[in-house]
Parts: structure tokens; C-alpha cells; sequence
């Protein structure tokens, strides 16, 4: 098979092969031809026109994802209230979404016609991108989910140890997405094995696709596990409370929220997500042609790239600080007065958000905590952990 694969890319490549990066193991990399060779083979030859109406559609949306996600880091920078460990998670969030959305709105760019004047080189980067980001994206939510769970469960606040605990992180989402998304150019591809390409992506191995679906899922059960024990952790924490003082209502509205909030990240995840992982599954399973539906595929990764615009509306435009923030910045003048108070006119912009228990800290036995986009921040627990703590904690 390798032979035959050989002697049809010499077929069909230019007379002219006489550089010396022919000799290197990599040559085919830079042969366009092989880009025609997988896109015929899959059935995905059909590039002919230009930029159709869903395209544009879908370009739109991934500016207004650059632009929101552009603001929501802007408003972060600006201010030093949120120069903190958590927001510079959901950061890393913001980030990993913009870049998302701009590599998606390259590659769609770089796609139609343009597809088959491409080297797998330039392909591989391409789709890498898109794949990089978004991967970047999925475990900036498990970041989050695991630096809450440390939080409110193991009770690790001190500053010093959270900081390093953040910027640890970080880097590790990022070089694990990386890792991920150069596996393809570093050599599991199906270059050389047409029988074993994905038609979803057509230089992509399906063994490598099931590897990753698998990475995923494991991230996904690993954020429900998380969230699952985070919110028993602070329903136990309320039940202590309730033992304490009368406030079984507020208690349970708190649970509540939090319950109502975490159910809508993980469903706005799975509805997003849940689609192309199905499709990416049929793909492994169908051989080239057999599967109609993969050849819409970009319809599945529109409404998974659709999940990085609503993100930032999740994580942090729930939350009043965020709110007030990016009021600030992007409409001081007619909804702030010049001493930083809120107008009348400015008052339901700020009063909107997911959960409707979300209001000023309640103090509680020296307990202060605050429900706001499914986290409950501790600024002071030294009624029940007196020993362990000596001074408040810092807002997450």
C-alpha cells in the first residue's frame, strides 16, 4: 500500500521535485498533491465554491466571540480587584476562547477552494490551531473545576501556595492542549494508510480522533466528578451553619443556586460539545463515504465553537464585580457617575444574573459567603475553623 501511495503522489505531483527536501522523511509534507489525493479518497472533493452563507454566519460569530472575549480580558486587566488567582483561571478561559475563535475564523477563511492549494504542512497548522484552542478551552474548564474543588473541599486558601497552584495550572492546560494538537504533524497521521483517515478531517488517523474523544470525555466525567463534590461539600458546609443559626431558607436557596448554576455549565458543555463527539465517533466507525453526515461536519464544530461565546457569560458576567467592571469600561459615561456610582439607568444591567439569590455577602456566625457563578467564596471561616485559620481569607 505504501508503494501504490507513493507512486500516485508522484503521479500527480509537479515535474519539478528535485529539491532537496524531497530527500527528507517529511517531503510529502510540502506535496499539495496530497491534500487532492486524501480529499478524493474521503469523498470531501467538493470544494468548488466560495464563502457560503453558513460560513459567513459562522464568521460572525467567531468575531463577536473575539470581541467578547477581548472585553472580558480587558475588564480583568484593568482591574486590580480581580488581579487574583481565580480570575486569572477564568483568564486563561477568556484567552483560550478569543484564540479560539480566531484560529476558527482562519481556518474557515483558509477553507473552500483554498483547501486544496494547501500543503499538508500548512494543513496540519490550520487545523492544529482550532484543535490546540478549543482543547485549550475544555481543560481551562477543568483548571477552574479543580482549583473550586481545592478550594471549597480541601479549604486551601493560603495565597502564597494558591498562586503557584494557579500558574501550575495554567501551563499544564496549555501544554497539554499543545501536546495533543501537534500529535498529527509529529507523525500520527494517515499519510501513506488512505484506508485508515478520518473523512471528518481527511489527513487525520481515526485511531487518533477515538484518542482524543477518549482525552475529552475523561475531562468532561473528570469536571462533573469535581462540581458533584463541591456542591455536597458546601451543602454539608450550610447544613453546620443551620445548626448554628436559623436560616434554613436561605441555606437551601443558596444550595440551590449553586446546584442550578454548576447544571448549566455542564449542560451548556454537554449541548455543545455532545454533537460533534457523536459525530467524530461515527467517523471512526464509518469507512470513507458511508456516512453522509460527516460531510456537514462544520455544522458540529460551529456549535461547539459556539460554547466559547458563551463561556465568559458563564464564568464571569455572572458575577456583579464582572458586571460592573465591564460597564465601566465600556459605557462609563452614561450608565456610571463620575465618582464610580451605578445610574438608575445602570441598575438592571447589574441586577441580571443566573442565579437570583446572588446579592452582598450574608454574615452568618462570622461566616460571610457569597453564591456567584456557582462559587462560594469564604472571607472569613473562623467560627468553624479556628485553629487552621488565624486571619480572613482572601476573595477568591
Amino acid at each position: 500500500m505504501e508503494r501504490s501511495y507513493a507512486a500516485i503522489i508522484q503521479t500527480m505531483a509537479p515535474a519539478s521535485t528535485s529539491s532537496p527536501w524531497n530527500s527528507c522523511i517529511f517531503s510529502e509534507y510540502q506535496n499539495s498533491s496530497v491534500i487532492v489525493l486524501h480529499y478524493n479518497y474521503t469523498g470531501k472533493l467538493k470544494y468548488r465554491d466560495g464563502l457560503k452563507p453558513e460560513a459567513i454566519a459562522f464568521l460572525a460569530i467567531c468575531l463577536l466571540i473575539v470581541l467578547e472575549n477581548a472585553i472580558v480580558l480587558l475588564a480583568i486587566w484593568k482591574n486590580k480587584k480581580f488581579h487574583v488567582p481565580m480570575y486569572y483561571l477564568l483568564g486563561n478561559l477568556t484567552l483560550s476562547d478569543l484564540l479560539a475563535g480566531f484560529t476558527y475564523m482562519v481556518n474557515i477563511l483558509l477553507s473552500g477552494p483554498k483547501t486544496l492549494n494547501l500543503t499538508p504542512f500548512l494543513w496540519f497548522l490550520r487545523e492544529g490551531g482550532v484543535f490546540i484552542t478549543l482543547t485549550a478551552s475544555i481543560i481551562s474548564l477543568l483548571a477552574i473545576a479543580i482549583e473550586r474543588h481545592i478550594t471549597m473541599v480541601n479549604m486551601k486558601h493560603y495565597h502564597g501556595a494558591k498562586r503557584c497552584r494557579m500558574f501550575g495550572l495554567i501551563g499544564a492546560s496549555w501544554v497539554l492542549s499543545v501536546l495533543l494538537g501537534v500529535l498529527p504533524i509529529m507523525g500520527w497521521n494517515c499519510m501513506g494508510r488512505l484506508e485508515a483517515c478520518s473523512t471528518v478531517l481527511p489527513l487525520y488517523s481515526r485511531n487518533y480522533i477515538l484518542f482524543c474523544i477518549t482525552i475529552f470525555s475523561a475531562v468532561l466525567l473528570a469536571i462533573v466528578v469535581l462540581y458533584v463534590r463541591v456542591f455536597y461539600a458546601v451543602r454539608s458546609n450550610t447544613r453546620r451553619l443551620g445548626s448554628l443559626r436559623k436560616g434554613q431558607a436561605r441555606k437551601s436557596r443558596k444550595c440551590m443556586a449553586l446546584l442550578k448554576t454548576v447544571t448549566i455549565v455542564l449542560g451548556v458543555f454537554i449541548v455543545c460539545w455532545l454533537p460533534l463527539f457523536v459525530l467524530l465517533l461515527l467517523d471512526f466507525f464509518c469507512r470513507a463515504g458511508q456516512c453522509i453526515v460527516l460531510f456537514k461536519a462544520e455544522y458540529f464544530l460551529g456549535i461547539a465553537i459556539f460554547n466559547s461565546l458563551l463561556n465568559p457569560i458563564i464564568y464571569t458576567l455572572t458575577s456583579k464585580d464582572m458586571r460592573k467592571a465591564i460597564i465601566r469600561l465600556l459605557c462609563q459615561r452614561c450608565l456610571m457617575t463620575k465618582d464610580g456610582q451605578v445610574k438608575k439607568i445602570g441598575i438592571p444591567f447589574l441586577e441580571c444574573s443566573i442565579s437570583k439569590t446572588e446579592m452582598p455577602s450574608h454574615r452568618m456566625e462570622g461566616l460571610d459567603t457569597t453564591v456567584s457563578s456557582g462559587n462560594i467564596t469564604p472571607s472569613t471561616i473562623k467560627a468553624l475553623y479556628p485553629r487552621i485559620l488565624n486571619t480572613s481569607i482572601v476573595s477568591i
